[in-house]
């Protein structure tokens, strides 16, 4: 079946919601939701596309829209390759030509149904938070970093990873256990480093993959949510392959860790997730010597957000 590719909007507005089209009767899948967009014409970008779809569909004129998410689904007629794009800013009032119906969504709380198959996925990517915090508590001190988590996870941090390998093995679990269980009393998910067995014991969310680890799988491991930290294209290919929920990919700059490692930079690290048509293959968080105020312009570079291992405990840090 030949492969079609196509450019979809998730067109939000500041206050989180995003706009979803219920497709006419005389279409495929008649009745069902989706993003807004269309098929990528011969010699057109995906970009372009979407600037294209979105003025035809909606009236509107798109100021910004960063690449975000590349996903292939197979349906009965058609095997589509989708560039999702985040469309933060445009000209114009909506008004729709093509759709029975358009409506304003949040990610945690859908009205409207049934969805398309192919955009389940998408929809967990869009719940997941723009900061992913990594401990450090064999820097910090143990009791040091549990008094910055809890603070963090008061301010609304919601995703965690706890990657201890300097702790012993006795010291890291005690701790990975006391975490979590803080973690999960202020409604955050969390995920373990390497090591499947402590991530059950514990009752993790999920596990978080180091690329070696990364490298000697070839199936998804049976966790609700799995992660994994990339550093080529070939790695995040994979990662996506596996059914990875999403990546960590970097180092962007250099780090007070690794010294001696050159940072890829923004404009690398953007031609590097989104090295097959300039979107990435899972939702990716941008890592090395970044905080949250980085997060913009990792957004333009293609980054569902940012990870941070020192710059997530400074007290300031929000």
């Amino acid at each position: 079946m030949k492969l079609t590719d196509v450019a979809a909007a998730v067109i939000e507005r500041p206050d989180g919601c995003f706009l979803l089209g219920q497709r006419a009767p005389d279409t495929f899948y008649p009745g069902y939701w989706e993003f807004p967009g269309g098929k990528v014409e011969p010699g057109e970008t995906p970009s372009a596309a979407l600037v294209r779809e979105l003025h035809e569909e909606l009236g509107i004129e798109v100021l910004r829209a960063d690449p975000w998410l590349r996903r292939e689904h197979r349906y009965e007629h058609a095997h589509v390759r989708l560039s999702f794009f985040r469309v933060r800013a445009w000209r114009g009032e909506i008004r729709d030509h093509v759709h029975s119906a358009l409506a304003w969504q949040r990610p945690d709380k859908l009205t409207v149904a049934p969805m398309l198959p192919a955009n389940a996925p998408v929809l967990a990517a869009l719940a997941l938070p723009e900061f992913y915090a990594i401990t450090a508590a064999a820097t910090l001190g143990v009791d040091a970093q549990l008094r910055a988590l809890a603070r963090q996870l008061d301010a609304g941090l919601k995703l965690v990873q706890i990657r201890e390998p300097g702790l012993a093995a006795a010291q890291r679990e005690a701790f990975a256990g006391t975490a979590v269980a803080l973690c999960h009393r202020f409604g955050a998910r969390v995920l373990i480093n390497g090591d499947p067995s402590l991530a059950r014991s514990t009752g993790a969310d999920g596990l978080h993959l180091p690329a070696r680890q990364l490298a000697t799988l070839a199936t998804r491991p049976d966790f609700p949510l799995l992660a994994a930290s990339c550093h080529t294209p070939r790695e995040l290919e994979h990662a996506a392959h596996i059914g990875c929920d999403f990546v960590v990919y970097g180092p962007v700059r250099t780090t007070a860790s690794h010294p001696h490692q050159a940072g890829l930079g923004w404009e690398n690290f953007a031609a590097q997730i989104g090295h097959l048509g300039g979107v990435p293959p899972a939702p990716t968080f941008a890592l090395g010597g970044l905080s949250r105020a980085d997060l913009d312009t990792a957004r333009r570079a293609g980054a569902h957000g940012i990870a941070a291992i020192r710059a997530a405990w400074q007290a300031d840090e929000r």
